[in-house]
C-alpha cells in the first residue's frame, strides 16, 4: 500500500496527482527549483524537497536528485507526471532500484516505445500502418514537406517542419539542440509530413493481470508549434469502423509490450480516413482530464492502484457519456509568434468548469518552464454544448497578469471549422490572422472609457453608500475635460479618454456615451440604447476591464508622451526574458545581414525563439553572446540601413 508519494514534476500535474492522493489518504512530497520555491505545487505537498538551481537540466531532469528527495522524504512511491523524467527508461529504473514503487509502465515498455524510432520498428511488425523514414542525410525535394521530431519525448519540442531542402540542416540543428535541452537526448528523426491530417489518439490503461482498457478516443489537431492546444473526447466524425480500428491497435500495442499503467498511442488520420501511428507516450498525458469528464473516471487514482498490484474495475470500461472539451490557457501572445509572456498573475478566476491550474492569483510567471497556466475543461451531453460552455466560461474569465491566448480560444472554439468538426493540424496556419486580429475598436474604446471613469471615482472625494461616487457634492468642480490616455493591451492601440465632473453626475467626451453609475470597481455605461456593466481591476500601472462579452487590458500612460521614449530604428531587442543559445554563423560586427534573416537564438520557456533582422543592411552593434541571460527590451544587436545613413 501506498502511504507517501513524490511527484517528480512541477506545476499543474503536480497539483493534479496532489488532489487525487489527498481524496485516497496518501501524503504527498514536491520537489521544486530555486525558481519554484514559492510554488502552488510545493504550497499544496504535505513536504517539499529543494532541487538546487533553476534550469530543467539541473534541477528537475536530475533524476539522481529526486530519488535521493524521495528517500530524504520518507516517500514510496514515485509519479513521473508528464514531461521531464517521464519517459526516461533509466530514471524509472533508478527509482525501483533504490526500492521505491513507480507509478508506471514496466521499464521495458518504456525502453521500447519511449524512443519513437523503436516504437515505430515495434508497431511496423504488429502490422500497424505507419509513415515511412526518412533518412535526412539522403533526403531530396520529392521527400518534402518533412517532419523533425525528438525520438525520446514529446509535446512539441524538438520539432520542425521543413518545406525548403536548403533549410534542412539548420532546422535539424535547432531540433536536436531543443530535443537535448528539454529530454536530455538530442537524437531527431524524419518522416513525411502528411498537410492537413488530424491528430487523433486512443486512451489506454492496463494492469499487471492482463487486462486493457481502450478510453475512447481525442482529438488534438488544433496546435501551435506542435503542440496541442485545444482538444475534446470523443474525437468528432469519425466513422464506427475507422473509430474501431484506432481501439484495437492501441490494445495490440499496449499488449505488444506488456504495458502497465496509463498510457496513449496516437495517430495522424489522413485526409482520407487512413490512420497512421505516430507514438506511444508511456504517462499520463496532459489532456487526460477530457477522457476523465467522459468515463466518469480518476486516471491517476486508476495508476495508483495498478502499481498497487490490483487488476482494473471490470473486463470493459465503463461507457462513455456526454462531451468533454479542455483549452489550454498560456502565458503567451499568439499575434507576435506565440512569444510567452512573464510576470505577476493578479488574477486566476475561471467559475462555471473544471480548472486544472499550476498557478492561483498572485503568483509569478517566470521564464525558465513550460507558459501553460492552466488548462480549462468543460463537459456537457453534447458537443455543441460543451463547445459553448467552455467558450462563454473563458470569455467571463478574469486572468489579470501576462498577455494570454484566452481571445484566441475563444476565437477558436467559435469558428466555423471547429464548430462544425472541421479539424486538422493546419487550422492555425490557416486561421491565425483573422483569429488574431484586434477587436473592435468601438468596444475596446468603452472599455477604456470605463477605466477612466472608475479612475476619476477613485479619485473623488465624496461617496455615497455602496462606493458609489456622486460627483455632483465636490464643492469646487474642473472647469476643463481630465484627460486620460491608456494603450491597450497586446494590440498597441491608443485611447485618450476625457471626461468631467457635472453637478449632474459625470459627464464623458466618448461620443453616445452615459455614465450610469460610476463606482471605484465598478462602472455602468449606456451606448447606443444598450447598458453594460465594467468591472475595473487597477495594478502596477496596468489596468484590468472585465466585461460580460470579454475582457480588454491597458497600460495607463502620462498624459503627454515622453519624447525621451524611443528606441533607434534597427535596434534587435530581446521580445522576453531568456538565455541566448546561439548567433547565426559568422555573426559579428560590420557583417552583412538582410531584412527577415534569423541572427540570434533565445532559449525561454522550454523552447527556442529566433530574433530576425528587421532590415537589410550592417550589423553595427552586437552585445549578444551565447549564455547571456537578458530581460525583455534588452538590446541584442543593432542593424543600420546604409541608405538612411547620413553623409559625414
Amino acid at each position: 500500500m501506498i502511504k507517501s508519494l513524490l511527484v517528480a514534476n512541477r506545476g499543474e500535474i503536480a497539483c493534479r496527482i496532489f488532489r487525487t492522493c489527498r481524496d485516497l489518504g496518501i501524503a504527498t512530497v514536491a520537489v521544486y527549483s530555486d525558481a519554484d520555491a514559492g510554488a502552488l505545487h510545493v504550497r499544496e505537498a504535505d513536504t517539499a524537497v529543494r532541487l538546487p538551481g533553476a534550469a530543467p537540466a539541473d534541477t528537475y531532469l536530475r533524476g539522481d536528485l529526486v530519488v535521493a528527495a524521495a528517500l530524504a522524504a520518507g516517500a514510496d512511491a514515485v509519479h513521473p507526471g508528464y514531461g521531464f523524467l517521464s519517459e526516461n527508461a533509466g530514471f524509472a529504473a533508478a527509482v525501483q532500484e533504490a526500492g521505491l514503487r513507480w507509478i508506471g509502465p514496466p521499464v521495458e515498455a518504456i525502453e521500447l516505445m519511449a524512443s519513437k524510432t523503436r516504437a515505430k520498428e515495434l508497431m511496423a511488425a504488429a502490422g500497424v500502418p505507419l509513415l515511412a523514414p526518412v533518412d535526412p542525410a539522403a533526403a531530396t525535394a520529392d521527400d518534402l514537406p518533412l517532419l523533425l521530431k525528438a525520438a525520446a519525448g514529446g509535446g512539441g519540442r524538438g520539432m520542425r517542419v521543413v518545406r525548403e531542402l536548403s533549410d534542412l540542416p539548420g532546422e535539424l540543428t535547432a531540433a536536436a539542440a531543443e530535443a537535448l535541452s528539454a529530454f536530455g537526448d538530442g537524437e531527431v528523426f524524419a518522416e513525411p509530413y502528411v498537410e492537413r491530417g488530424r491528430h487523433v489518439e486512443v486512451q489506454v490503461m492496463a494492469d499487471g493481470h492482463g487486462g486493457v482498457w481502450a478510453l475512447g478516443t481525442r482529438d488534438c489537431s488544433l496546435q501551435r508549434r506542435h503542440q496541442k492546444v485545444i482538444e475534446e473526447a470523443p474525437a468528432p466524425g469519425l466513422p464506427d469502423g475507422l473509430r474501431g480500428r484506432l481501439h484495437e491497435a492501441a490494445v495490440a500495442a499496449a499488449r505488444a509490450v506488456d504495458y502497465r499503467g496509463a498510457g496513449t498511442v496516437e495517430f495522424l488520420v489522413a485526409p482520407g480516413g487512413r490512420p497512421y501511428f505516430l507514438e506511444m507516450n508511456t504517462r499520463l498525458q496532459v489532456e487526460h482530464p477530457v477522457t476523465e469528464e467522459v468515463f466518469g473516471l480518476d486516471l491517476v487514482a486508476l495508476q495508483l492502484r495498478i502499481a498497487e498490484g490490483e487488476p482494473l474495475p471490470s473486463a470493459e470500461p465503463p461507457s462513455p457519456a456526454g462531451h468533454a472539451v479542455e483549452a489550454r490557457l498560456y502565458a503567451e501572445d499568439p499575434a507576435r509568434d506565440w512569444q510567452p509572456q512573464t510576470g505577476a498573475l493578479l488574477s486566476l478566476d475561471v467559475p462555471g468548469v473544471r480548472l486544472d491550474a499550476g498557478y492561483t492569483g498572485g503568483d509569478t510567471i517566470g521564464v525558465h518552464y513550460d507558459p501553460m497556466i492552466a488548462k480549462v475543461i468543460a463537459r456537457a451531453p453534447t458537443r455543441t454544448e460543451a463547445v459553448r460552455l467552455l467558450a462563454r466560461a473563458l470569455e467571463r474569465a478574469r486572468i489579470h497578469g501576462p498577455v494570454t491566448n484566452r481571445d484566441l480560444l475563444v476565437r477558436s472554439l467559435r469558428h466555423p471549422d471547429f464548430v462544425g468538426g472541421r479539424l486538422d493540424a493546419g487550422f492555425y496556419e490557416r486561421h491565425l490572422p483573422e483569429l488574431t486580429a484586434a477587436r473592435d475598436e468601438a468596444s475596446a474604446r468603452l472599455a477604456a472609457t470605463a477605466a477612466a471613469v472608475a479612475e476619476a471615482a477613485r479619485n473623488a472625494t465624496s461617496t455615497t453608500g455602496g462606493g458609489f461616487t456622486r460627483f455632483g457634492a465636490w464643492r469646487n468642480l474642473p472647469s476643463q475635460p481630465q484627460l486620460r490616455r491608456y494603450r491597450g493591451e497586446p494590440d498597441g492601440v491608443d485611447h485618450e479618454i476625457t471626461y468631467r465632473p457635472t453637478r449632474d453626475g459625470l459627464s464623458v467626451g466618448t461620443e453616445g456615451v452615459r455614465v450610469v453609475s460610476a463606482g471605484r470597481a465598478r462602472v455602468t455605461l449606456e451606448h447606443g440604447g444598450v447598458t453594460r456593466h465594467f468591472d475595473v481591476f487597477p495594478a502596477d500601472g496596468k489596468v484590468y476591464v472585465d466585461t460580460a462579452s470579454g475582457a480588454y487590458a491597458f497600460t495607463a500612460l502620462p498624459r503627454f508622451t515622453d519624447p525621451a521614449d524611443r528606441t533607434e530604428p534597427g535596434s534587435l531587442l530581446a521580445p522576453m526574458p531568456g538565455t541566448v543559445v546561439r548567433l547565426a554563423d559568422g555573426l559579428a560586427e560590420g557583417a552583412a545581414v538582410v531584412a527577415g534573416q534569423p541572427l540570434i537564438w533565445l532559449e525561454a520557456m522550454k523552447m527556442e525563439h529566433r530574433v530576425l533582422a528587421p532590415a537589410s543592411g550592417t550589423l553595427t552593434a552586437l552585445h549578444a553572446a551565447p549564455g547571456l541571460q537578458v530581460e525583455v527590451g534588452a538590446l541584442l544587436a543593432v542593424v543600420t540601413d546604409p541608405s538612411e545613413e547620413q553623409p559625414a
